[in-house]
């Protein structure tokens, strides 16, 4: 019998643009991940499971074995630098821009700026390579609350369309990277599974490039 892979996906933006790449795969989950409650998601493809985990936790799932695949944001990624995983595809999905954003008219001209943000990682590396001193504050959420209540003077966080910083008084100043969601794969599942993980990366490689040829 053959070993069941499964695959981690978080719920939100990222779970609603990969189920159409898995759907042109042929994969569809047998109940709604956005409805059910359960963590542990079967396909119709009875060797392929969905595990439903918080975005930040996809690549310690799938480094650690957790799961053979997950998709993680590109931001992710780069904030936990797993050695045992590595990202064969670019997906293309839920796109948007790490930034540094601060107070409506405000500078980055401000010394030794308070940085609030949950990328610490990645906030400290882009100061540094400016040759720039920062004081980083981690936050888990709600970043734009921090300049409105004086807590720090930027924030580095995901922005989209930008308009919930605008609606809480504060505008991008300074783009960091740009970020997808990327496949991720364990390394060592790729070496037991990899005829079968391989022919699925092929697959939404696949899927990956004819939905963005379609946009």
């Amino acid at each position: 019998m053959r070993q069941t892979l499964t695959l981690a996906l978080s719920k939100g933006r990222i779970l609603d643009e990969t189920l159409p790449l898995l759907a042109t795969c042929g994969i569809e989950p047998v109940e709604s991940p956005d409805s059910s409650r359960k963590l542990i998601i079967e396909t119709n493809r009875d060797d392929l499971r969905l595990l439903i985990v918080r975005a930040s936790d996809v690549p310690t799932y799938v480094e650690h074995g957790g799961a053979d695949l997950g998709v993680a944001g590109r931001d992710v990624l780069l904030e936990s630098r797993g050695e045992s995983i590595y990202d064969p595809v670019d997906l293309g999905i839920a796109r948007c821009r790490l930034m540094v954003a601060g107070p409506t008219g405000s500078s980055l001209d401000i010394p030794r700026p308070r940085v609030a943000t949950k990328f610490v990682e990645l906030a400290r590396q882009h100061f540094a390579a400016q040759g720039r001193q920062a004081e980083i504050i981690k936050l888990y959420g709600s970043m734009e609350l921090a300049p409105l209540v004086g807590m720090a003077d930027l924030i580095v966080d995901l922005v989209d369309t930008g308009n919930t910083l605008r609606a809480n008084g504060l505008e991008p100043l300074e783009t960091i990277t740009e970020i997808s969601s990327r496949l991720v794969v364990n390394k060592a599942s790729l070496k037991m599974e990899h005829q079968r993980i391989g022919a699925l990366i092929e697959d939404l490689a696949t899927a990956a490039d004819a939905a963005a040829d379609n946009k």
